[in-house]
């Protein structure tokens, strides 16, 4: 059985012999540099995958999308007022910030992609929303989303409803024309919404991508898998619950900065396949521990969690300079 197949079969929640190890980080010093403007971005971004893929050679592979996490929509992106998203329309399937992760995708699933399943990681039109102003407002981005959902909540949802069609033509096109077996879709609870601003405003955006992902297939993928990703990253905390019945095949939440480990999970959502089990912080076992402390939690983590439908891994994206002998213990382990 090659990589793609044992892979799929524990996506499948199907029991393996060995349970696979999935890990990715950052190819750019910064992830929000505008790739259009500097195309060499996107070259270091293909040779950070080629040289991770030579280092490890991962058991699946997610195509990170470092210099192209600013959507350019120039209302989406610059409105102070929420008034002003009125009249917010599409890039269109032709736009070059498409077209160009199309030719990225293609360029990278036919380096690896019949060796491994290839992942290609979206963001959520809430999420991309605070990128798009990170630069500008830092964290208090998370502070303007609120502040629109709490003076036109219809308003804001047309505007993150009109992103996701962008969104959700990109996750169609690399899937069908790209060669990615399906989406890493990366959501997170946007800072002040409450659940059910969340569940009127946030999650329609949300669930058009994954839908449209999963209509999506190609020769090599007839029916695209979703991954879908409750990011934790830097300690954002997340309600679960929220994301319980969105339309993904697979799970990954940030275990240890929710404190729910995947056993836990893999109950609340409802049995699907899980990722993760490991910190991703610098001080954190993964990467401060010796080999033996590694291999213990790998094997405390599979006898928590069993052999079906389980794939270790970490809460959110692994530091850059992370040691591949130090991943290696972690699927060593899992061999036994």
């Amino acid at each position: 059985m090659n990589k793609r197949e044992w892979v799929l079969k524990a996506m499948h929640n199907e029991e393996t012999d060995r349970i696979p190890v999935g890990f990715w980080y950052h190819y750019l010093p910064d992830e929000l540099q505008d790739g259009l403007a500097d195309p060499s971005l996107i070259e270091q971004s293909i040779a950070g995958h080629r040289k991770f893929y030579c280092e490890y050679q991962p058991d699946f592979l997610k195509i990170m999308t470092d210099g192209f996490f600013l959507y350019p929509n120039e209302i989406f992106a610059g409105a102070e007022r929420v008034s002003e998203l009125r009249g917010i329309k599409p890039l269109g399937e032709k736009h070059p910030w498409i077209e160009k992760q199309v030719e990225f995708a293609k360029t990278i699933t036919a380096l690896f992609g019949k060796e491994v399943l290839c992942f290609y990681n979206i963001f959520s039109p809430a999420t991309t929303f605070r990128f798009v102003r990170q630069g500008r407002l830092g964290k208090r981005a998370d502070d303007m989303l609120a502040r629109f959902a709490g003076e036109d909540p219809k308003m804001l949802k047309q505007a993150l409803d009109t992103a996701a069609q962008d969104l959700g033509c990109l996750a169609r096109r690399v899937i069908a024309e790209g060669g990615a077996d399906g989406i890493y879709f990366s959501t997170q609870d946007p800072g002040g919404l409450d659940g059910e601003a969340h569940k009127k405003a946030v999650s329609p955006s949300d669930i058009s991508v994954l839908e449209e992902a999963g209509r999506a297939g190609s020769a090599k993928a007839p029916g695209a898998l979703n991954l879908l990703h409750v990011c934790g990253y830097e300690g954002h905390r997340n309600d679960l619950s929220r994301y319980r019945d969105y339309p993904a095949q697979v799970i990954n939440w940030a275990s240890v900065c929710e404190k729910v480990p995947l056993e836990e999970g893999k109950k609340l959502f409802r049995d699907k396949p899980v990722i993760g089990g490991f910190d991703n912080t610098a001080g954190s076992l993964l990467f401060t521990g010796d080999e033996e402390a590694v291999k213990a939690e790998t094997r405390r983590l599979i006898a928590g969690a069993g052999r079906r439908g389980v794939i270790l891994g970490a809460d959110c994206t692994i530091p850059r300079n992370t040691e591949t002998r130090r991943l290696n213990w972690v699927r060593d382990a899992c061999n036994l």
